[in-house]
């Protein structure tokens, strides 16, 4: 299929079960890549697609997209006046469980309905099925939560998806994005593949995490370079994993993005 710039319509199926926010390069015609961004635990699409908009990498679309569940009122804190009012806060995973060992949330809550989401509507069916995208033309962006589906949509991308082909049979394709970036989100290990003699992924990844990072530690950080062939790490002067600040804090994700963008 001859790859074709989207347009919105092509995404009205995916609500109600997927909100996106669309984020065209100012010639929509220029487009030669996508970015797509995952906010944090608690946050929404708006303020990302902001991000994109301010980012305005040449010739990307970019597409915001909204946490798969709503985070429930009472765990905001928020007055009965604000509950019940519709949520701004959103979330990315399966469930909202408590760690035993350290009694916050649990950081890998499975992914399952994000992936089937994400990956089988928005990512195969809509940009490869209807537009003719591949993946590797696909760059990924997350914060916290949202940087966790990141890397785990590029690991779980490297076992690609079956298709029939007339003249060669069964034939795998879309096996890596052309990069994930994931400020202060670990790899979640649900969405590391089960098989013990699986090849690493071959999605380039950058890192960025405050020196005092509790999600991206040492440990984190070797289970990532044991998926990934091609792991790019980013220690900010900072002590938290907040989103970036500073000309200094974005340097790194810019140069990765220009560099991904002047590949394949």
């Amino acid at each position: 299929m001859p790859t074709r710039i989207p347009k919105p319509e092509d995404f009205n199926h995916l609500s109600p079960s997927l909100c996106i926010s669309l984020v065209f390069p100012e010639v929509p015609e220029t487009t030669t890549a996508i970015l797509i961004l995952f906010h944090g635990l608690g946050d929404s699409e708006t303020p990302f697609a902001t991000f994109a908009k301010n980012l305005n990498l040449p010739g990307v679309l970019a597409i915001s997209v909204r946490g798969v569940s709503p985070l429930p009122p009472a765990l905001l804190g928020l007055p009965d006046s604000e509950a019940a009012r519709p949520t701004k806060h959103f979330h990315w995973g399966d469930d909202l469980t408590i760690s035993t060992s350290t009694g916050d949330l649990d950081p890998d809550p499975g992914f399952s309905k994000a992936e089937r989401l994400v990956m089988g509507k928005l990512i195969r069916e809509t940009l490869i099925g209807k537009c003719g995208w591949e993946t590797n033309d696909i760059l990924l962006f997350g914060f916290g939560q949202g940087g966790s589906l990141a890397l785990g949509l590029s690991s779980r991308i490297r076992e690609g998806e079956e298709v029939v082909d007339v003249t060669e049979g069964d034939v795998t394709t879309g096996t890596s994005f052309k990069g994930a970036v994931s400020i202060g989100g670990p790899l979640p290990a649900s969405m590391t593949p089960t098989r013990s003699a699986r090849e690493k992924s071959r999605t380039p990844i950058l890192i960025c995490h405050g020196r005092s990072s509790e999600s991206l530690e040492e440990d984190a950080v070797d289970f990532l370079k044991k998926e990934f062939i091609d792991v790019r790490e980013v220690t900010w002067k900072k002590s938290d994993d907040s989103m970036p600040t500073s000309r200094d804090e974005m340097l790194p994700i810019m140069q990765f993005f220009a560099e991904r963008l002047r590949g394949w």
